[in-house]
């Protein structure tokens, strides 16, 4: 168990990225979901120990993180939104590297340890080739390679699919699926459909205070029957503005909040983690 208490965290002139943040975090995937400059990375960075909070609490399993950074790096494994690489080292040369710096044993068990690695991540066939070579989708699978090293039981990945085409972002959902069963892995992004797709848990985060968590079909059932759909134009005699905007075979659909029909033109529609996301952005509100 993951337990986040009353974490706070401010920068020069006065940029509060961390503002009272709570949160309890049990094995499986737990998705944290933001904008750009919400305060997700300060937080996964202050998780990992690699900074410190201004104030508050971070306990892992009864490890008290902030007096106890080492304990937690030894269980911790980590992917950070931006990575860079050696150039002209294989790849699973770099991973044998890393294993060391990790404080892995240099020895026949870590070498099958990365075999094993490099056989979940797809990158067997890649493993002489250097990491700066590779593909968008192949970096981040090596990433995830990376964070696995020494199997640990606090798995925390910064947009793990950024950048990623569709059929690399599904080879990832189906690789995180796997890793999700035994540790407690948080999945940060600002990426609405990986959390959809990934997480039964969320947590909405917006200038640096959790504005929204829990059981993510929950928060979408707290929505039923209050999001409606129009074309781009019709809505707009109710004069309010939509949730968004989207396209769909090159024609705009617009998405509201209402409590009830608010007439004709408009459409019921299914509440999406979007519908959802762009609410609690628009008022600090899930409902």
């Amino acid at each position: 168990m993951l337990e986040i208490r009353d974490l706070q965290k401010t920068y020069s002139a006065g940029i509060k990225a961390l503002d009272r943040i709570d949160l309890m975090i049990g094995p499986g995937m737990f998705g944290l979901l933001g904008p750009n400059g919400a305060g997700k990375s300060t937080l996964m960075r202050t998780i990992a120990s690699l900074q410190l909070p201004d104030s508050g609490q971070i306990v892992f399993d009864g490890t008290d993180v902030l007096s106890e950074p080492m304990a937690l790096r030894q269980r911790l494994g980590y992917l950070p939104q931006y990575f860079g690489a050696y150039p002209y080292i294989g790849c699973r040369a770099l991973l044998r590297h890393m294993a060391i710096l990790k404080g892995l044993p240099d020895n026949r068990e870590t070498i099958e340890q990365i075999d094993e690695l490099l056989e979940l991540t797809n990158l067997t066939k890649h493993a002489s080739r250097s990491v700066t070579k590779f593909s968008g989708g192949m970096r981040q699978r090596f990433g995830i390679a990376q964070a696995l090293l020494g199997d640990p039981d606090l798995l925390i990945l910064d947009e793990p699919t950024a950048g990623l085409d569709p059929e690399e972002r599904l080879r990832l959902y189906n690789l995180l699926s796997q890793l999700s069963t035994d540790r407690v892995v948080l999945l940060s992004t600002h990426i609405v459909d990986d959390v959809e797709q990934l997480c039964p848990l969320v947590a909405i985060i917006h200038g640096g205070r959790i504005a929204c968590q829990g059981a993510t079909q929950d928060l979408l059932s707290d929505l039923e029957g209050k999001i409606w759909s129009a074309p781009e134009g019709e809505g707009a005699a109710v004069a309010k503005t939509p949730l968004s905007t989207s396209f769909r075979m090159g024609k705009a659909v617009s998405r509201y909040y209402f409590d009830e029909n608010p007439g004709a033109g408009f459409t019921a529609s299914r509440p999406t983690l979007q519908d959802l996301y762009f609410r609690v952005l628009d008022t600090g509100e899930a409902r």
